[in-house]
């Protein structure tokens, strides 16, 4: 039988208290092995309880407040739960971890303890790491930035960027193709070749927005091709392995997966060791395959500007200028089907409904952006002679490649409302501040869609124009 042991306690509170209490809690239970120890975020550095743990031989976890209130407990209190933040640690950390609770909290002056049965398929289960090293792993991914600023004028050393090309090179790869190599560019030359066909691609964006758009993109940094002493292209082989790799045959996509993945572990590992990277994606993949002679059957999946940088920012570039902004995590999260958005732990629900309901008439910063957008059973190309209209089709036909569409085939209303609160929300968080909508069909769905971007566009505190006047859809 493998035990969890949910503790709460106070600062200070001695091992020989905690190992009274956990002797008292696991009487009749023998044999049993504790496996796990789990408390609350903050209490893993007191020393009684390192030495309980160690006594044991169990893993220690933690969890946060929030996970922790999120438990019901058979014997909540009032008193912990204003402490605490939750109403009871020790039978709230046991049930979080997945275990049956077999022993309700027991209780001595300065702590507490609950005892949980971890499943027989769970029993064997390979321990996480330790809270320190888990810290340091999320935090690498918490503070990756795709950087353009603040370059030092200083080489990378050989033994540094070999490790981070060791890591990207340890990532998986469908089949175990491995379909990347790595382009290492110093070459000032070749370079400023790069650096000229991104300058021509800016420009051709630049020229495709809307004033306002542009004016705010004016200010964007959007490559140090020149500011770093090393570039790095990333390349994928899509054939690389031959004809029978294995998991490849039903979606050749996962090649280009592989390669993705082998840049976000470089990505990381170059952070880890102090390195900024900034992605490059202004320019046509072909044109700077040429200024490398990359072989016919090489495609180029990412360019990559790495050096040293000064300070690494406490948020990303886009996000502080204004320009777009994340999306919340309950948002992306589907619970068994699409539309069933709740965290691990919460019922799911229309999440982004409910939540832009709750915020209705809260005062919000937006930007200046203005969208017109046109809600259609079928685009239409006069939808998009002007650079600021944005089309969403909501007919159950895919429509061809173009960023101006968006196709949003709400299968019901409801699912039409909560897609086109999305669609707001996600437009605000672009920079948008006033959209201009447009009703060119007379579908229900359609109708539900239009109510739901009023709705999103309140909830953010974006201007909604009323509808102009309703047009045939297939005008």
């Amino acid at each position: 039988m493998s035990l969890v042991l949910g503790i709460g306690l106070r600062s200070g509170t001695s091992y020989r208290e905690l190992r009274d209490l956990v002797d008292a809690a696991l009487t009749g239970l023998e044999p049993a092995v504790v496996t796990e120890v789990a408390t609350v975020d903050g209490r893993e550095a007191e020393p009684g309880l390192q030495r309980l743990v160690a006594s044991l031989g169990a893993s220690l976890f933690t969890a946060t407040k929030l996970e922790l209130s999120q438990q019901s407990v058979p014997t909540p209190s009032d008193q912990v739960d204003h402490l605490a933040g939750t109403a009871s640690v020790a039978e709230a950390a046991v049930m979080l971890s997945g275990a049956e609770l077999v022993v309700p909290k027991q209780v001595s002056a300065r702590a507490t303890v609950a005892v949980g049965r971890l499943p027989e398929e769970a029993a064997t289960a390979a321990p996480g790491y330790a809270v320190g090293e888990r810290d340091v792993v999320h935090r690498v991914l918490a503070e990756r930035r795709d950087v353009r600023r603040g370059f030092l004028d200083r080489p990378v050393a050989d033994d540094v960027l070999t490790r981070v090309l060791e890591s990207a090179h340890r990532a998986p790869s469908v089949g175990l193709s491995q379909p990347w190599d790595f382009v290492l560019i110093k070459e000032v030359a070749t370079r400023r070749k790069v650096r000229d066909l991104a300058a021509a691609q800016r420009d051709a964006f630049a020229a495709s927005l809307p004033a306002d758009r542009r004016s705010a993109f004016d200010g964007l940094k959007i490559e140090a091709i020149l500011d770093t002493p090393l570039n790095i292209a990333v390349t994928c082989d899509p054939g690389r392995g031959g004809r029978h790799v294995l998991g490849r045959h039903a979606d050749p996509r996962t090649t280009w997966f592989s390669a993705a993945i082998a840049v976000q572990n470089l990505w990381l590992a170059a952070r880890a060791e102090g390195l900024g990277v900034g992605w490059v994606s202004f320019f046509e993949p072909g044109e700077v395959a040429a200024v490398l002679d990359l072989p016919s059957h090489v495609e180029l999946v990412g360019y990559l500007c790495v050096g040293h940088v000064g300070e690494f920012a406490a948020a990303p570039e886009l996000v502080r200028s204004g320009w777009a902004a994340r999306r919340p995590l309950s948002w992306a999260v589907h619970q068994e089907a699409w539309g069933q958005r709740g965290l691990p732990g919460v019922d799911p629900g229309a999440v982004i409904a409910d939540d832009a309901a709750a915020a209705a008439g809260a005062v919000r910063t937006v930007g200046a952006q203005a969208v017109h957008l046109i809600v259609a059973e079928v685009a239409s190309a006069a939808y998009l002679e002007h650079a600021e209209a944005l089309v969403v089709q909501v007919g159950a036909e895919k429509p061809a490649a173009d960023y101006g569409v968006l196709w949003r085939p709400a299968r019901t209303v409801d699912e039409a409302v909560e897609l086109g609160v999305e669609v707001a929300r996600d437009l605000v968080l672009q920079g948008v501040g006033t959209i201009r909508l447009e009703l060119a069909s007379d579908s229900a769905e359609a109708a539900g869609l239009a109510r739901g971007v009023r709705l999103g566009a309140l909830a953010c505190g974006a201007a909604v124009d009323e509808p102009l006047q309703m047009k045939d859809s297939s005008a």
